[in-house]
């Protein structure tokens, strides 16, 4: 089964608006491609078929080996994502880069469940409402045009459209994604050891936030 990512490049003013404040836009895409490295380094050490990342601008030196990289194709995210799994051609879990706590084992596990007979798709939901990865056994686009993305109500209508598709879901895990900086705090303590909290710790005490992290311990 394929693992698929659709990212943006970190480029700044383009990724992580939401940071700033306190984050400027150059620290914003800092951060974002922190995520994306460990998003990318999660995939590579998951036992899978193919690895793709569906990408928006030009790969980086933070793109390890082994990936194919296809274009994002569509206005909305909706017909974005459409578009990913048709580009792909076959069915696949696919994540975002919001997720750098996000382990080769918890991958393994959504592609497991992915794979049970009687599941045709896998929705995992995250803490804000919306959904941090969705699986399906075949493409199609049906499943994301028109349902509305980035809403507290998204990762619902998500798992509507995909019943009303009369596709058997299987529910993963809950996980938190970073859209804002509590959200990055709450990550970064979530996963210690990863590129995304070696990253925004040094950047704590120019926002006078170093307390933040130890707060959540």
């Amino acid at each position: 089964m394929n693992l698929i990512v659709l990212a943006k490049a970190p480029v700044p003013g383009r990724v992580k608006t939401r940071l700033c404040p306190p984050c400027d836009p150059e620290q914003a895409a800092v951060l974002a491609e922190a995520a994306l490295v460990d998003t990318l380094h999660a995939v590579a050490a998951t036992p899978c078929t193919r690895r793709v990342i569906v990408l928006d601008g030009a790969p980086g030196p933070w793109l390890p080996p082994g990936f194919q990289v296809l274009p994002q194709r569509g206005d909305g995210l909706d017909e974005r994502l459409g578009h990913a799994f048709d580009d792909v051609g076959t069915g696949g879990l696919l994540i975002g880069m919001d997720t750098p706590q996000v382990t080769p084992a918890r991958l393994a596990a959504s592609l497991r469940a992915l794979e049970t007979p009687r599941v045709d798709a896998v929705l995992g939901p995250a803490a804000d409402g919306g959904w941090w990865s969705i699986g399906l056994r075949a493409p199609d686009a049906a499943v994301f045009v028109g349902v509305p993305m980035s809403t507290s109500r998204t990762g619902a209508a998500q798992h509507a459209r995909l019943r009303s598709l009369g596709l058997r879901v299987a529910r993963l895990p809950e996980l938190r994604d970073v859209d804002d900086f509590d959200d990055a705090l709450a990550v970064a303590h979530t996963a210690p050891t990863g590129v995304f909290a070696a990253t925004l710790g040094p950047m704590l005490p120019s926002f006078a936030l170093e307390d933040a992290v130890l707060a959540t311990s």
